[in-house]
């Protein structure tokens, strides 16, 4: 399942170390977070996939404790 999500990161240096981040988690086939556009596409073998974003979400808040990401 490919999900598009709009996401606030404050540098591109986060973006990419969030990215990497998300692509370490089990069942993700291929994440981007795009500084430029302020946007995620994760590409992952989930059933829920909102369950699954609250684990996306404390990954991503461990490198940037104030990114927000809207689903």
């Amino acid at each position: 399942m490919i999900k598009k999500y709009k996401v606030e990161v404050d540098c591109a240096n986060c973006a990419a170390k969030m990215e990497e981040a998300i692509k370490k988690l089990e069942k993700v086939n291929n994440a981007t977070v795009n500084f430029m556009t302020q946007k995620m596409t994760i590409d992952a073998d989930v059933e829920d996939m909102d369950a699954f974003m609250d684990i996306v979400e404390k990954e991503c808040k461990k490198v940037e404790p104030d990114c927000e990401i809207y689903r």
